[in-house]
């Protein structure tokens, strides 16, 4: 049986990266906090902590956050290492992520 973690995580190359999916990913406070966890401990693990939501939840929000393209994962053995996509961002819709991480999740 294959593992869980063998298929390639669904993460949109730069130019495929939407302003307003972007935007609408970062509507959710729970997320917010994720990506301002992320930024402020780069490589973190998706189970690091559970930003007070189920764990079947917490899923979703990280999904959303990768497809989205706000954060790239890595899969190490069993778990996610997690990446804000700050450069990508940065070059794709300048000064975003400056607001998004000055605002207190």
């Amino acid at each position: 049986m294959a593992s869980r973690l063998a298929s390639p995580l669904a993460i949109p190359d730069e130019g495929e990266i939407d302003l307003f999916e972007v935007m609408s990913a970062l509507t959710d406070p729970v997320r917010r906090a994720i990506v301002s966890s992320i930024a402020a401990e780069p490589g973190r693990a998706c189970s690091s902590d559970d930003f007070g939501v189920s764990k079947s939840t917490l899923t979703r929000h990280w999904r959303i956050l990768r497809e989205s393209g706000l954060i790239r994962q890595e899969v190490d053995g069993t778990r996610h290492r997690n990446w804000v996509r700050r450069e990508e961002l940065d070059r794709r819709f300048p000064g975003l992520m400056d607001l998004v991480l000055d605002q207190r999740p």
